[in-house]
């Protein structure tokens, strides 16, 4: 009762317009408070801050680049940055410290772009540095850097339109005419409501030359002239063609970079130089100073960062009998100076977020970079015909220069000039205007007949000009001749390194293995047996399924590489140790299933290729052979499969390997059958090495045309008795009948007696 008595209380006391108020706001629904409050700041945040349009800008940086440019900064000296805040914020009303945040990230001090806008002078900060703070407004001085010629070539001449500022006292470039595509050019990250945007910076002459060769041909392959992401810091890039196709394609995608580092071998000590754009130097101390700390780098002594004028450098001090490849491999693996970019191409195109990719990118450039040039054709053909139609006037006046004086002389009031010339001679109102405003010591014929003289290049000029108009060929002549200029003047060499996938893949820690002698064991059917020589003496019989039988058995080790080819000309590297030990009893790994192979692909040949020195020899169904160096093959990483591993032209019969230690300089003797049952035996040293994984090679054996080339082993594998019927001194030959004591199937049965 107490309770109720106390509500009813409380109730009398509530003032009724704060109830209705109350009331009004709690039925409000919530659509409308997203209409009225939520979208409203949200398509601000999306159309005016954090997405940048085709020009390759965010409406800041255009703001504070205009404000310099009106500042006479393009050509004249630096000025303090506090003076350029001040004056952008009739433009950019977001207080000081956002304007000089902006000015900072776009000079070239910051490092932050390929191609930096603002020619600075003082401390702006690093890119690469968390704790390298810039200096206040007050004390750096900066100016456009001459590349921004080409941000603002013809702006005052109608090339793109201009809106009011905020407070409508003054007039904005809604975009700048930039000559050459800065939106894939300058790297730009944002972060709206709903969506970001984070577009990677390229390479400026590729960029324009890639957009030239779009020009020419609208299907050309972008990435054979746009290589790849490049970044102001340097670093390397591990290239993957589907990751970087992808990209290209769909505007989204990821792609690794990782740091630049050499070893002074003096002082033992690793030199880190060029790091990711996408960390800095603080975060890279601080997280192996967080492994040493729990004792998962046990090889570092002291970690210091040595930067200073000459640039960044981060000292790595190693502990003695530490190997720098492998430690490097710990903190690639480890920490940030091996990390990922991630690719969202969020463009403003026409007022609407788009996601495009390089090519739709290049696409949008071109078709607004179109309308730029012809808008500034148009403009000065506008102007020209202007200045035809005065001097038309003015032709019309040379007729009777003393009438024309006397008409404006006997004219009483001055607002009747105009009206009487008009009459007189029969010429419109601006032109009237035009002679009126003739100076008195310019009214004679020598000025007129000057000033007459122009008419007729005149009018040539604007015939060009109409005929250009007209003309997307002549446009896009004009475009191109832009972007060679741009090239010429600014082009510079890429400062990001390209690591392909045949080169070089991520390299991981190499673990601590036991190395030891072991016997490897292929079967016809591709199962696979490691076994060591002590099992191998005590076990018995080796084990394979019904219809299969050996193929392969050599002798190697287990830290040793292994080559699998296929016969779908690809080749797979396996480390010996990553199989476990077995023995004769077992079957084995089968393995086209343990290296996933695509289907259909079975086991050609399994190699040990030692430490690369060697060759390897292919045998071709139509009588070829290639002899390809085994360090074709050799990468400094855990690469599971290679693609092109040989030539594909025609089916490959056998492989022979040919190492380095055999015969002198590794040559020796193969003998090749044929299905006519020809045998040639000639010297390796006939077959030149390359180092082209795919050639064709050189054909060794002249076949009918219904034979093939059988198979190829060298000759001390081989059952031929009288090798010198076989030997020639030049390849190709067409061999010699096999007699039938040199038969295979006569030698295995007299070996089974």
């Amino acid at each position: 009762m107490a309770k109720k008595r106390q509500a009813e209380k409380e109730k009398k006391n509530i003032n009724p317009d704060v109830v209705g108020l109350r009331a009004e706001v709690l039925v409000q629904p919530i659509t409308d408070t997203l209409e009225v409050n939520f979208m409203p700041y949200a398509m601000s945040v999306i159309m005016s801050r954090a997405i940048p349009e085709i020009d390759g800008f965010k409406p800041s940086h255009r703001k504070l680049l205009y404000t310099m440019y009106k500042m006479g900064l393009l050509t004249g000296g630096r000025t303090k940055s506090a003076n350029i805040v001040g004056q952008t914020m009739r433009l950019n009303p977001h207080g000081d410290a956002a304007i000089y945040e902006t000015m900072v990230r776009l000079s070239k001090g910051y490092e932050a772009l390929l191609t930096p806008f603002v020619d600075s002078k003082g401390n702006f900060g690093k890119v690469y540095s968390r704790d390298m703070a810039y200096a206040a407004s007050r004390y750096t001085e900066a100016k456009l850097s001459s590349i921004c010629a080409e941000l603002f070539r013809d702006i005052e001449r109608d090339t793109v339109d201009f809106t009011d500022n905020y407070d409508n006292t003054m007039l904005e470039p809604a975009l700048l005419p930039t000559t050459f595509p800065n939106v894939l050019v300058s790297a730009n990250t944002g972060i709206a409501v709903g969506m970001a945007s984070n577009i990677c910076s390229f390479n400026l002459t590729e960029v324009c030359q890639t957009t030239i060769d779009y020009i020419g041909d609208p299907n050309h392959n972008i990435m054979s002239t746009l290589k790849a992401p490049d970044f102001p810091t340097g670093g390397e890039l591990l290239y993957s063609a589907q990751e970087i196709e992808t990209i290209y394609r769909t505007g989204r995608g990821s792609f690794k970079l990782r740091a630049r580092w050499r070893y002074n071998k003096p002082e033992n000590l690793i030199e880190i130089f060029e790091i990711p754009y996408t960390t800095t130097a603080e975060a890279i101390i601080d997280k192996v100073a967080e492994l040493v700390k729990t004792g998962k780098l046990k090889e570092i002594a002291d970690m210091r960062d040595e930067t200073d004028l000459q640039g960044l450098k981060l000292a790595v001090e190693l502990k003695r009998g530490t190997d720098p490849d492998k430690l490097m491999a710990k903190l690639f693996k480890l920490t940030p100076l091996m990390d990922s970019f991630s690719c969202n191409f969020n463009i403003l195109i026409g007022g609407m977020p788009r996601i495009l990719g390089a090519g739709e990118i290049l696409e949008e450039w071109l078709a607004w970079r179109t309308e730029c040039v012809k808008r500034r054709v148009f403009s000065e053909l506008q102007k020209k015909k202007e200045k035809l139609h005065l001097l038309y006037g003015l032709q019309k006046i040379l007729l009777d220069i003393d009438q024309a004086i006397v008409i404006i002389r006997n004219t009483e009031e001055e607002a009747e000039v105009v009206p009487n010339l008009m009459i007189g001679f029969g010429i419109d109102e601006t032109q009237a205007e035009y002679v009126a405003e003739i100076k008195l010591r310019n009214i004679n014929r020598e000025y007129i007949l000057k000033r007459i003289d122009e008419t007729s290049s005149l009018e040539e000029e604007i015939k060009d000009l109409e005929d250009t108009l007209g003309s997307a060929r002549r446009i896009k002549a004009i475009i191109v001749d832009e972007l060679k200029s741009v090239i010429k003047r600014y082009g510079t060499e890429r400062k990001t390194g390209i690591i392909y996938d045949d080169e070089t893949e991520e390299i991981t820690e190499e673990e601590q293995i036991e190395d030891y002698p072991v016997n490897i064991f292929l079967s016809r059917e591709g199962y696979f047996k490691k076994i060591t020589p002590l099992s191998l003496r005590m076990g018995g019989e080796q084990k394979y399924k019904e219809n299969d039988g050996p193929f392969l058995s050599f002798e190697s080790q287990n830290k040793n590489d292994l080559l699998v080819f296929s016969d779908k000309q690809q080749v797979y590297k396996v480390r010996v140790r990553d199989f476990e030990d077995t023995k004769a009893s077992v079957l084995g790994t089968y393995l086209p299933s343990y290296l996933q192979m695509d289907e259909g692909e079975s086991v050609k040949y399994l190699l040990d290729p030692g430490d690369y020195s060697g060759h390897v020899l292919f045998f071709f169904e139509n009588g070829k052979a290639a002899r390809i160096e085994l360090s074709a093959y050799a990468t400094k990483t855990n690469r599971k499969k290679l693609t092109g591993a040989y030539s594909g032209a025609s089916p490959l019969m056998s492989v022979v390997p040919l190492q380095a230690a055999g015969t002198a300089a590794g040559e020796t003797e193969i003998a090749v059958y044929s299905t006519e049952d020809r045998v040639v035996i000639f010297s390796t040293s006939l077959l030149a090495p390359k180092t082209t994984r795919t050639t064709v090679g050189v054909a060794v054996m002249t076949l009918k045309k219904k034979y093939k080339l059988e198979k190829a082993v060298p000759v001390l594998e081989s059952f031929i008795k009288n090798k010198t019927r076989y030997r020639v001194r030049s390849i190709p030959a067409a061999g010699a009948l096999l007699k039938e004591e040199d038969l295979e199937e006569q030698q295995l049965e007299m070996t089974f007696e």
